[in-house]
């Protein structure tokens, strides 16, 4: 409460100069300076969402129509290149027919608390919208959602406000805050989710995945396509296996996610 009071005084002084609760584009900057540097697989691509510009790293393989597009969507205070995990994602997948687009989400200043990312959900929606805008634009027709940590609620609050052209939703050390707050009720956006849901998280994870657990599958009972899958000695940060948590979602994916067949080419 004294932390919000302390922002609040400063933006009273600054004549409200500057949108309280947004982004912080510096740290988004500097991010993108770091990768862009060292970038040796996929391309960068500069997205756009509510009149700004935001970093995506997109990995191709050969045919898009084959399978799709992965919107990958990082944890807390992450990037969108981030090691171990998100790498690994955006690398690996296109190996097996996936191509994969992994988004720079919105970041606070170093050192808040989680909560103080919550006001900034609905520009975290506004860039999924960009993102499945574009994978939409390349020639992809399936397009599935993975968030971690913090970027898995924000995907999941993302599809209980809209569904719309994702086919699946991949969850990794997913939280349940304990919290009032509307835009961080995990459980009753778990119940508002149609589409199959796989529901990663390590067996030494974080208290609130890994104790909340069975409060997700509870919620997620009336989704026959939903999925939990406990991945044992592993911690939040997935450092002992990452490639046996990469083939656990692109083997869940070839099964969930019924892709069409591709049309017979013409001799």
């Amino acid at each position: 409460m004294l932390l919000r009071t302390v922002i609040l005084m400063l933006c009273i002084a600054r004549f409200l100069g500057d949108v309280c609760w947004a982004s912080d584009e510096k740290r988004e900057a500097d991010f993108a300076e770091s990768i862009n540097k060292t970038l040796a697989i996929g391309k960068a691509v500069w997205l756009e969402a509510e009149g700004k510009k935001f970093l995506g790293l997109y990995t191709e393989i050969e045919k898009l129509s084959g399978n799709g597009v992965v919107i990958i969507l990082h944890d807390m205070d992450g990037n969108p290149n981030q090691r171990q995990l998100i790498y690994g994602l955006r690398v690996f997948l296109p190996e097996h027919k996936w191509a994969t687009l992994s988004l720079q989400m919105p970041l606070r200043e170093i050192g808040v608390a989680r909560e103080e990312y919550y006001a900034l959900f609905p520009e975290a929606v506004a860039r999924i919208q960009a993102a499945i805008s574009y994978a939409k634009s390349s020639g992809a027709e399936n397009i599935v959602v993975v968030g971690y940590g913090l970027g898995g609620l924000m995907g999941i609050y993302a599809l209980s406000e809209s569904a719309a052209d994702i086919m699946a939703l991949i969850t990794i050390s997913l939280p349940v805050p304990k919290t009032e707050n509307k835009a961080a009720q995990t459980l009753e956006f778990i119940k508002k989710i149609k589409v199959p849901m796989l529901d990663i998280y390590g067996a030494l994870d974080v208290a609130d995945v890994t104790g909340s657990a069975r409060d997700r599958r509870l919620a997620a009972k009336e989704n026959t396509a939903y999925r939990q899958i406990k991945i044992n000695d592993e911690g939040h940060a997935y450092l002992h296996d990452e490639g046996l948590l990469v083939k656990r979602i692109y083997s869940w994916l070839g099964v969930a996610v019924k892709v069409p067949a591709p049309e017979p080419s013409v001799q």
